[in-house]
């Protein structure tokens, strides 16, 4: 949740911006000012296109020192007296400016009236109506029927009467608010109104009696009284009530309320009830310190009337500097039982919500004898969510694991690098399948190279070593044992760029050929009697076709042989360096066979598997890809991993985007894993029906319309089946947008999760509702809000700078 601010801090905060707006222009004129500067009248005689700037009579008095400025086509009055403006009147002091058929200002009691168009600015905030009478010195005085508009919210409003009681108090009766022009009944499509509003900016208080909210006539909030804090300071209150729907919980009602604790802490606890489940209650807690930040949020139910039992769900995120140049982090997300991910879908905000994380992480950099280095230290654990349908293997813990890593350039132009690091394994509870060893691994990674970098071409021949030494605590069967092994690895990478003037599409273009090998030896060593703690086969894309080992990790190395081939062409505007189209191809070509490899779902195997047979294949796969801008509108990207012995494509990567303004966009992605899955997504924000301009003329006045839909679709072409989606409109009336989005999240091969989030968000007040932006932001590409996210750059496991 992010901080709550101006527009919708509390709704009594955001249902009056009206009080707030006109507390700046009218309260704050002479906040703070000592007696007035009088004016010096021009002479009796009227005169046109007068002007007369008013000498103080005690300047001394006004610490600002700024003079009444009065100008009139006519002014007349007595000197030292008063003054009589009439046609174009106008009355200037500060910022504040006045304007009115006629203006009389008597320099005695600093007493200054104004009838007839009677408009008032300070800043860009305006205001207007028929009668003023204001005590400028002590600011006390009374506009009647006024009407105020303010630009940094595109809303205003009208009063029957404000009344001024000092520079810091004030009283609106009948006051009302709205950013929609009156339609063909004269009333705005929404109107915030208040019976009475007093305003004390000295406390940062307004307070609001007899305040309704109506939505095309329709009362949908009302209150005895609110209150609302007057600048962009925070202040404790109720926040707009959240109605959550979805076919687990039933509906459920919160009402926020937001705790201001200090300046740099605050706290928002959501009672709500579920018509299912009973009653819940939500709580974030937010700190920011000058050398340490964090979030605290807490979801219980005490008692969940499906399951008859408590849930609950904590999520941490703390980090801060320690002394010696210590930075360190915590990050941990719990939970009460295996289902509460599918129950309580809305509170899982996690790629991975059947695997939570406990990630507590410290370390510190430093210079020594020419080497950058950083040393660091890490306890992680796992809380694993188990289906009797669906179980998962979770990865190892570590408990802890301590490590120092560093660069160096030596004498010659040689480069090392080194890593060394002592972890210990443990399995997470209720997260193994099958008996799995656990133990302490020491291992050390290092490198030197020398390279060779000239304009357009690269030279980096390399030798590296990878070493460990293991601890087993339980052996699986006794296949594991205690071990230690020593990697060795000569590598030589390097490449040229050719570059030529080019013009495609009538545009001026700079065209690239870069080529580029990577040869690898890496010896075999024997590695079935060591545990696998963290090794899994990597991705085979435009990257990793270039690495030298075929693993992430440490545990697994594969033995190697080969040469990479490969050759990328890319075309860059001349003018601004921007890339228009990629396009690639590498290979790898294989002098022995490999023992060590990955399985199709990327573990690693060893030959003395039986499932690990040995890699006889001379030359790898063929890696195609590509990417596309040629058009502002278009962007295309593509990976095709061709078997040339099959002669089939064994995973294949397209996606396009078709984005032709703001709020269209069109998005499609076909994803292929041979025999493992293959799935087709599909995302859109389309305007469906627009007002044309002769539909807006002729209602004039009132709020345009547009219906966009938005979307995105995940379908298993394996299955035969929706896997996820979400589906929903957006209506934009230029002064409220009401939104409505179904959510599906599949938990199972036949169960899923369906919630509905609707939305009404009236422009220059608040959002009312559930909030589907952040699902619409996460999971629609290219998705654009309608309007500016006051909230933009927050999210929920970073707080907001207060």
């Amino acid at each position: 949740m992010t901080r709550p601010n101006p527009s919708h801090l509390a709704w009594l905060r955001a249902c009056m911006p009206t009080p707030l707006a006109m507390a700046a222009a009218l309260c704050c004129a002479q906040a703070g000012a000592q007696p007035a500067p009088a004016a010096a009248p021009a002479a009796s005689a009227p005169s046109p296109a007068a002007s007369a700037p008013a000498a103080p009579a005690n300047p001394a008095s006004s610490p600002a020192g700024q003079p009444v400025l009065l100008q009139a086509d006519r002014i007349s009055g007595r000197p030292d007296l008063d003054a009589v403006a009439e046609g174009n009147a106008e009355l200037q002091r500060g910022p504040l400016t006045i304007r009115a058929d006629k203006l009389s200002y008597d320099s005695v009691g600093d007493l200054a009236k104004a009838q007839g168009n009677v408009r008032i600015t300070r800043g860009e905030d305006r205001f207007s109506g028929p009668e003023l009478q204001i005590q400028l010195q002590r600011f006390e005085g009374y506009f009647l029927q006024p009407e105020y508009f303010f630009p940094s919210t595109g809303a205003g409003g009208k009063a029957d009467r404000i009344d001024f009681i000092d520079d810091q108090r004030s009283q609106l009766w009948g006051a009302t608010y709205s950013s929609c022009g009156a339609d063909g009944s004269g009333t705005p499509a929404w109107l915030l109104g208040a019976d009475r509003i007093k305003l004390d900016r000295e406390a940062n208080e307004g307070v609001a009696e007899g305040g309704v909210l109506r939505f095309y006539g329709v009362p949908i909030l009302a209150a005895p009284k609110l209150s609302f804090p007057l600048t962009d300071e925070r202040k404790s209150g109720w926040l707009p009530p959240s109605l959550d729907v979805d076919n687990k919980s039933g509906l459920g009602l919160g009402v926020p309320y937001y705790w201001n604790i200090a300046p740099n802490r605050d706290a928002t606890i959501t009672p709500t009830v579920m018509t299912r489940r009973g009653f819940s209650a939500e709580a974030q807690f937010r700190y920011l310190e000058p050398s340490f930040r964090g979030e605290l949020n807490l979801h219980a139910l005490p008692d969940d009337r499906v399951t008859n039992t408590a849930r609950h769900a904590i999520r941490l995120f703390h980090e801060g500097d320690a002394p010696q140049g210590i930075h360190y982090s915590l990050r941990s997300v719990r939970v009460s039982d295996d289902d509460y991910w599918k129950d309580f879908s809305s509170q899982a905000s996690s790629w991975t919500p059947r695997l939570l994380s406990t990630d507590l992480q410290a370390d510190r950099s430093f210079r020594w004898n020419g080497i950058d280095a950083t040393a660091y230290a890490r306890v992680q654990q796992w809380q694993v969510l188990q289906q009797d349908d669906a179980r998962i293997v979770a990865p190892y813990q570590r408990s802890p694991q301590l490590g120092l890593r560093g660069t160096s350039v030596l004498g010659g132009g040689f480069e090392t690098a080194f890593e060394t690091e002592i972890n210990h394994f443990t399995r997470p509870t209720n997260g193994q399948l099958d008996l799995l060893p656990t133990g302490t691994r020491l291992h050390a990674l290092g490198s030197i190279s020398r390279p060779w970098r000239g304009p357009g071409w690269w030279l980096v021949p390399k030798a590296s070593v990878n070493a460990a030494q293991y601890q087993i605590d339980r052996s699986a069967g006794g296949l594991y044992d205690n071990h230690s092994r020593t990697i060795p690895t000569v590598s030589v990478d390097g490449g040229m760029v050719f570059e030529r003037q080019a013009t495609w599409f009538g545009q001026a273009t700079r065209q690239t050929l870069e080529p580029r090998l990577l040869y690898v030896n890496t010896p075999y060593r024997e590695q079935r009697n060591t545990p696998n703690f963290d090794a899994w086969g990597k991705d085979f894309n435009a990257v990793s076709v270039y690495s030298e080992n075929e693993f992430s990790g440490v545990d697994r190395v594969s033995d190697r042989n080969t040469l990479t081939a490969g050759v990328t062409t890319r075309l860059l505007d001349a003018t601004t360096g921007v890339e228009k189209l990629r396009l690639g191809v590498a290979q790898r070509l294989q002098f022995r066979d490999q023992r060590v490899v990955a399985n199709p779902d990327g573990t690693p195997n060893i030959d003395s598997v039986p499932e690990g047979a040995p890699d006889t294949q001379r030359l790898s796969d063929l890696l195609l890809f590509g990417s596309a801008a040629l058009s502002p509108r278009w962007a295309v990207d593509g990976a095709v991993q061709y078997n040339p012995e099959s002669r089939r494509a064994v995973r294949s990567l397209l996606s396009t985007r078709y984005s032709p303004g703001p709020f269209r966009t069109l998005s499609a992605s076909y994803r292929l894993t041979r025999n493992l899955s293959e799935q087709l997504e599909l995302g859109w924000q389309w305007p469906l029906y627009r007002r044309s301009a002769e539909q807006v003329r002729a209602n004039a006045g009132a709020c345009s319309g547009t219906l966009y839909g938005v979307g995105r679709l995940n379908y298993s072409l394996r299955d035969s089946r929706v896997t996820d989606s979400i589906v929903g409109m957006e209506y934009d009336a230029g002064c409220w947008i009401g939104r409505v989005v179904a959510e599906r999240l599949s938990t199972g091969r036949s169960e899923a999760t369906t919630r509905l989030l609707v939305q009404l968000e009236l422009v220059g007040l608040s959002r009312l509702g559930s909030n589907p932006l952040k699902v619409l932001k996460d999971n629609v590409p290219g998705y654009q809000l309608l309007r500016e996210d006051r909230d933009s750059g927050t999210d929920a496991s970073t707080p907001a700078a207060f």
